[in-house]
């Protein structure tokens, strides 16, 4: 069998025009032209040696070997990236405090920490799990460096788009007879208030003339999920880091109005980060991509993690 040596570049515009959804974004992102990029795709499916994209309508889509090769070219071109900022940043020390939501604690929090821990052992990080009301106020009050949040209404001087992410309502994995709209009134399960999200739902019934209770809230996510999966009730959230007793609903279901999409935003301290917190949150900004859902629609100025 012959030995196959990747293009790291390849796999970058390959990986970048997955996220984007689009390799004529990937393109411009990258500083190339689309002849350029479609160059780089002829030329990874021949060291594939074998196909990695299907048509699928007007677009493509990718292949059984184009899915395998997606999730090695994310590992490769971590572990470059990874080596690069060894390399290059091997004397940053000190340490940053790092703020998250709840949804993004165990589907971001455990590979930002690796990558970064990995690269510089020398920093320590003190990280806060909490909802998006808090983490702005930490922002502001300057007990924080950096938070990746829900955005919440607040105005910050130094923040940034990182995406917008589609709502979802979200029930049990096994489903049961729920009240239903035109029925009983929708039980609802929710953060104890204030709670971004629980105004969201109970806003979006009321315009749809829905009647609801609330018939349980808790101060955690975990609490959330226990009741949703146990059947009290529907809540609302998004496709990341939904656990295996609970399920996205489709649209309509039950009747169900239409949710909007959130703004997923980097809040950060000062304008211009340190270098260790500014290490970190290239870091952190590129797992919330790769963790978001294929719908979610990323904003195009966000930096490149070299």
């Amino acid at each position: 069998m012959r030995r196959v040596t990747f293009d790291l570049d390849v796999l970058r515009t390959f990986v970048t025009g997955m996220e984007l959804g689009s390799f004529a974004k990937a393109a411009e992102r990258l500083g190339r032209s689309t002849s350029a990029v479609s160059a780089q795709l002829k030329k990874l499916e021949e060291q594939a040696a074998t196909p990695i994209f299907r048509k699928s309508g007007r677009g493509l889509a990718l292949t059984e070997a184009g899915e395998t090769m997606l999730g090695y070219a994310r590992r490769l071109l971590e572990l470059n990236d990874e080596a690069a900022a060894a390399i290059h940043d091997v004397e940053l020390e000190g340490w940053v405090r790092l703020g998250l939501q709840e949804d993004f604690g165990e589907a971001v929090l455990p590979e930002v920490l690796g990558r970064f821990a990995r690269a510089h052992p020398k920093v320590r990080i003190e990280a806060r799990i909490a909802r998006s009301h808090e983490l702005a106020d930490r922002i502001t009050q300057g007990s924080l460096d950096i938070a990746l949040a829900w955005h919440n209404g607040a105005s910050l001087p130094y923040s940034r788009q990182v995406a917008d992410v589609q709502m979802r309502w979200i029930g049990p994995a096994k489903p049961i007879e729920l009240g239903a709209p035109g029925g009983e009134p929708l039980p609802l399960v929710a953060l104890e208030a204030p709670c971004l999200l629980r105004t969201v739902a109970t806003e979006t019934l009321d315009r749809a003339g829905l009647s609801w209770r609330m018939a349980f809230s808790s101060p955690s996510l975990g609490g959330i999920w226990a009741a949703v999966g146990a059947g009290l009730g529907l809540t609302i959230r998004t496709d990341i880091g939904l656990p295996a007793n609970v399920r996205a609903m489709a649209s309509g279901t039950l009747g169900l109005p239409a949710l909007p999409k959130m703004a997923l935003v980097l809040h950060q301290k000062d304008a211009e980060l340190d270098p260790v917190a500014a290490r970190l949150a290239e870091i952190l900004l590129q797992a919330a991509v790769e963790a978001l859902p294929e719908s979610a629609e990323t904003k195009e100025n966000l930096p490149k993690v070299a």
